[in-house]
């Protein structure tokens, strides 16, 4: 059985021009199994709604394929999150 884990982040916070809190995380949802959607998955962030406050923001959704069940913990903030080192 294949799982996925969706990982939602703005890259531009808090402005375009000053993005000090890249990437701000939005959302984490692991376990997703393949054959539903993201609600059927474990919630290890809640989502929060995108509140651009300056200029322009990116909003990334990405999806990764699990190699089965994993435990993930919440990071302790969602400022500073990095897609590439999760």
């Amino acid at each position: 059985r294949t799982f996925y884990t969706l990982v939602m982040v703005d890259p531009d916070a808090p402005s375009p021009s000053d993005p000090n809190l890249r990437e701000y995380l939005h959302w984490l949802v692991t376990d997703i199994p393949g054959t539903t959607g993201a609600s059927f998955g474990q919630e290890v962030m809640c989502y929060e709604s995108p509140r651009p406050t300056m200029g322009i923001h990116r909003f990334v959704l990405v999806l990764f394929q699990q190699l089965g069940r994993q435990t993930v913990y919440a990071p302790g903030w969602r400022q500073n999150f990095n897609t590439r080192d999760f």
